[in-house]
């Protein structure tokens, strides 16, 4: 099968008063046609970073130093500004974890999806008005009239996210970037955005890159995973797998810390040390300073993408205790 899209050694740099943040270092992954990828880590790891980097909207003062980002064959980091606003919602779109920041306050609802209906498909005002409201319906949102003529404020948060999907639809885009769709929400509505996602993957042939940092989410929704920190992916492959055998010492870590009956009365587990600040790359295995299992090549060689068992290429991991070279 052909990616959809592939992010091959993306490294993003930003440019502070505290000097180089080095926000993305390296990270590959791909997006297979019609499948949920889910992007995970804890904050700071790069991941939202790199899904600016593809739609190419990093901050003024944010730029990208290496890699390629091919969605559909094409290299967006080599494309036109032109080119690329005609990608932007169009072929790929992206709904954030605050819709209320992404809704124009003194806009009706029906305007700004009609807005972007007529953008790109130049449709005459009752074919817009017609194809609206069907987003709206599809979305799951009662009463499409009355929302229609709604304000964002006059919306729940829940409800405000189901616009943001709608109106990435409304463009007709072939891959949704979710960064953290469900974050600002209550626990109830959160599911139901979820199963909103995983239904249009299935009835409208959407791809979604999916970005968060909850584990139960990902083991939902998503059909493949991969584990970012500071800035790279150190583990991917089919969800079921990697949940149940993950092989990286800080994907181990990540999910030996989640709450479970067994650790009733007992303290939480959590990983030793900080999260990298990004102002300077950490060589070797950038983990080697918190990891459990840290060897003297850990300090001094950068671990590759390999097999997590051998002859299986789907899941692999980033880390030398499963390379070749490193005896078992």
């Amino acid at each position: 099968m052909t990616e959809l899209l592939t992010v091959e050694n993306l490294h993003v740099v930003f440019q502070t008063y505290a000097g180089t943040v080095y926000a993305v270092n390296g990270m590959t992954f791909d997006v297979q046609p019609g499948e949920i990828f889910g992007l995970v880590g804890e904050s700071g790891c790069g991941k939202s970073v790199a899904c600016l980097a593809i739609l190419r909207i990093l901050p003024g003062h944010g730029r990208i130093t290496a890699g390629r980002i091919l969605f559909d064959g094409r290299d967006l980091i080599q494309a036109r500004e032109s080119e690329m606003q005609a990608i932007r919602g169009r072929q790929i779109a992206m709904i954030f974890q605050d819709p209320s920041t992404s809704l124009n306050p003194v806009f009706t609802v029906g305007s700004q999806i009609k807005r972007i209906i007529r953008h790109h498909t130049r449709a005459s005002r009752k074919v817009t008005e017609q194809r609206a409201l069907e987003l709206l319906e599809e979305v799951a949102l009662p009463d499409p009239l009355r929302i229609m003529q709604a304000y964002p404020h006059e919306l729940s948060g829940g409800m405000q996210q189901r616009v943001m999907i709608a109106m990435a639809l409304a463009s007709g885009a072939r891959l949704l970037i979710a960064d953290e769709p469900t974050t600002a929400l209550d626990v109830t509505i959160q599911d139901q955005i979820l199963e909103l996602l995983v239904e249009l993957r299935r009835h409208v042939g959407l791809s979604i890159l999916l970005i968060t940092h909850n584990l139960g989410v990902v083991a939902e929704t998503c059909d493949r995973v991969g584990v970012a920190y500071a800035g790279q992916i150190v583990e991917i492959g089919p969800t079921s797998e990697v949940l149940r055998r993950m092989k990286h010492p800080y994907t181990q870590g990540l999910l030996a810390a989640l709450p479970s009956a067994q650790q009733k009365g007992k303290d939480l587990l959590s990983i030793s040390g900080n999260v990298p600040n990004g102002l300077s790359v950490i060589p070797g295995c950038p983990f080697h300073p918190r990891c459990p299992r840290v060897m003297e090549v850990c300090w001094q060689t950068p671990p590759r993408l390999a097999a997590a068992n051998p002859g299986e290429m789907q899941h692999q991991v980033a880390c030398h205790l499963y390379s070749p070279e490193v005896a078992q």
